[in-house]
């Protein structure tokens, strides 16, 4: 937080990025500075507005939120792929929102914290529950995404906010605090739980060591708030679906395989040596250990 400049935060409303606001609202006050900027998007009564609304108001953060539509996205796509220099689908949904949670943060700051790494340090994904009986190998896959980070969502949050002329920070790839997740065991950071009871987020609970750590920032059932994916928590999935339909012509559902082949044409109409960028590109499924 230490800049020349007003430093603000991303916050979806899910756990990472509500823990780092939590803290940076604490850090500005004790310095005897105004709340801290945060800045939420999402489609119109998303369950990530909602949720970054309540962390808003409990932390005490001058709050600004952006409702996009499935019009925005289809005419931001292509600006979103050429920045992106990228065809993966999962990369450009999740480029989506953060495109539209920069230009907001812009008009107010010319940085902001971000809550990446979490997932990669504590198990925080979807996948990552398959591993619960085999510790050794989740620390194992944690180690190996957290490698490739700099190729795939790192990239994609430098990309989407410098495009907007906006730095991201990211507080938890701090060396000292990687070094420290790095050597915690990893049955505690992805646990069987009682989903019955009020500490769990199912019969798993990803980022336990995370959860209980920070449990004294925000109201209970936030910290316990089951993950989404910030294109899914920010309503983007379904407004995607539009916007591609759209983009595409037709009626029903536009399939994984016809999105990523828009997502390609979109690429190779911007560049003059597309098939060099494709072949350099990270993808999120790339290598990625399956338990």
């Amino acid at each position: 937080m230490v800049a020349d400049v007003e430093v603000g935060s991303f916050l979806s409303g899910g756990l990472d990025s509500s823990v780092i606001a939590a803290i940076a609202q604490k850090v500005r006050l004790a310095a005897g500075q105004a709340p801290l900027k945060t800045f939420a998007v999402g489609t119109a009564g998303s369950s990530d507005l909602r949720a970054a609304r309540r962390v808003a108001d409990h932390i005490g953060s001058d709050h600004h939120e952006y409702s996009f539509s499935a019009r925005d996205i289809a005419e931001n796509l292509p600006h979103v792929i050429y920045h992106l220099e990228s065809a993966d689908a999962d990369l450009v949904r999740s480029a989506v929102p953060t495109l539209f949670a920069a230009r907001l943060a812009r008009r107010h700051v010319k940085a902001v914290l971000t809550g990446e790494g979490a997932d990669e340090l504590f198990a925080g994904y979807a996948y990552h529950h398959a591993y619960v009986d085999d510790p050794r190998a989740l620390a194992d896959e944690l180690t190996r995404s957290l490698g490739a980070m700099h190729n795939i969502n790192l990239q994609r949050v430098d990309r989407m906010t410098m495009a907007e002329s906006l730095e991201a920070r990211t507080p938890f790839l701090d060396r000292d605090l990687i070094a420290f997740a790095q050597s915690a065991p990893a049955e505690l950071k992805l646990r069987r739980t009682d989903p019955n009871a009020q500490e769990t987020t199912g019969a798993t609970t990803e980022k336990w060591l995370l959860r209980k750590a920070c449990a004294d920032l925000l109201p209970a059932d936030l910290v316990w708030r089951k993950k989404a994916q910030f294109d899914e928590g920010s309503g983007t999935v379904e407004a995607l679906q539009q916007a591609l339909r759209l983009l595409i012509g037709g009626e029903g559902a536009v399939t994984r395989l016809r999105e990523e082949a828009l997502y390609r044409e979109t690429l190779r109409e911007r560049f003059d040596d597309p098939d060099m960028i494709l072949s350099q590109a990270g993808q999120w499924n790339a290598n990625r250990v399956a338990a």
